[in-house]
C-alpha cells in the first residue's frame, strides 16, 4: 500500500478479514453487485472535500428536464489541490488493485476525461430518475464495468430524501436504497439492469447535494463483443403518471438512436468535448 493511500484512504479496509466481509458483501449484494463502505477516507480529508466542493454555479453543465435536474463538473484543474489528489489515489495501482480483487474484474482502468471522473451536485428540487448508464466509451475502445460515488454531504437528513436508489431487473420496486451521507462510498456494477437514480430532494437553502463520481472500464474489445452502444437509458417509475412514462419512452429511444448513429458516425466525441468542455479539464 502506498504512503498516499494510507494518508486518505481508511487503512482499515485493506485488512484481511475487513477485505474478505467487503468481498463477501458485494459479491451477494442485491439487486445487483455493489458494496456501500462508511467513513471510507480518512475524516479530516473527507472533511476537507466537503467544505471545497465546488460551488453550483461553478459547475460546467447543468442538466433540467424530463428525467433530471442536476449539475456535473470534471474541471479538476479549478478544484482544491484535495480533488487532485482523490482522482491520483483512484488512478493509482493500488486502488485499481483493491477494485480488482474486491469484484473479480480484471484489467480496471479510469480514464483522464469527464467520463472517468467529475462531481455532482444537486440543489433544492434536484433528482434523477431511474436509468441504467450508457455502456461503452463514446471514442475509447473502453466498457463500462464499475460505478464509484463517494458522497460529501454533511448532517443529511432522512427528510431531505435524495437516497440512492438500487432498483430490480423488471424496474417493479426499488429493492434497497441508501442515504448519501459524508464519506459514505458506493461501488456498483454497471450492467444492462442496473437501474439506479435518486427522487426529489427537499433541502434547506444553501444545502446541495454533492458528490465525486469515478467510473471504471475494461477493455471493450475483450468484454464487450456482443454489446451494442447505447447511452444512459432512463425508465420511468411505477407510479409515475401515464404521460410521463410515454414521454420517457419516446425520448430514450430517440435520443439513443441518434447517438448510435453518431458513434457510427465518428461524431459522438464532439458531443462530449461541448457537453463537458473535456480537452480543457482533463487532469
Amino acid at each position: 500500500m502506498s504512503t498516499t493511500t494510507q494518508t486518505l484512504i481508511n487503512p482499515r479496509i485493506f485488512e484481511p478479514q475487513t477485505f474478505a466481509k467487503l468481498k463477501q458483501d458485494y459479491l451477494t449484494a442485491q439487486p445487483y453487485k455493489h458494496l456501500v463502505i462508511d467513513n471510507f477516507l480518512n475524516p479530516e480529508f473527507a472533511d476537507v472535500l466537503c467544505d471545497r466542493f465546488p460551488p453550483l454555479s461553478q459547475m460546467k453543465t447543468h442538466y433540467k428536464g424530463l428525467n433530471e435536474n442536476k449539475a456535473e463538473d470534471a474541471n479538476f484543474q479549478a478544484y482544491d489541490e484535495a480533488f487532485r489528489q482523490l482522482k491520483a489515489e483512484y488512478r493509482s495501482p493500488e486502488f485499481i488493485k483493491f477494485l480488482e480483487d474486491l469484484t473479480d474484474i480484471k484489467g480496471l482502468t479510469m480514464p483522464d476525461d469527464a467520463l472517468g471522473c467529475g462531481t455532482h451536485q444537486g440543489e433544492n428540487g434536484s433528482y434523477l430518475d431511474i436509468h441504467v448508464d450508457f455502456n461503452i466509451h463514446p471514442s475509447e475502445d473502453l466498457h463500462r464495468r464499475l460505478n464509484v460515488l463517494l458522497f460529501l454531504n454533511r448532517d443529511w437528513k432522512e427528510e431531505y430524501g435524495g437516497k440512492l436508489e438500487m432498483w430490480n431487473a423488471q424496474m417493479t420496486r426499488c429493492v434497497t436504497a441508501h442515504l448519501p451521507i459524508l464519506n459514505r462510498l458506493v461501488i456498483f456494477e454497471t450492467n444492462e439492469i442496473s437501474y439506479h437514480g435518486y427522487s426529489t430532494i427537499s433541502v434547506p437553502k444553501g444545502v446541495t447535494r454533492k458528490s465525486i463520481y469515478a467510473y471504471f472500464y475494461t477493455k471493450a474489445s475483450e468484454t464487450a463483443k456482443s454489446l451494442t452502444y447505447h447511452d444512459t437509458i432512463f425508465r420511468a417509475r411505477p407510479n409515475d403518471s401515464p404521460s410521463k412514462k410515454l414521454k420517457t419512452t419516446l425520448k430514450e429511444s430517440v435520443k439513443n438512436f441518434i447517438k448510435r448513429q453518431m458513434k457510427t458516425l465518428g461524431v459522438i466525441q464532439l458531443y462530449y468535448d461541448t457537453l463537458f468542455n473535456v480537452k480543457n479539464r482533463k487532469r
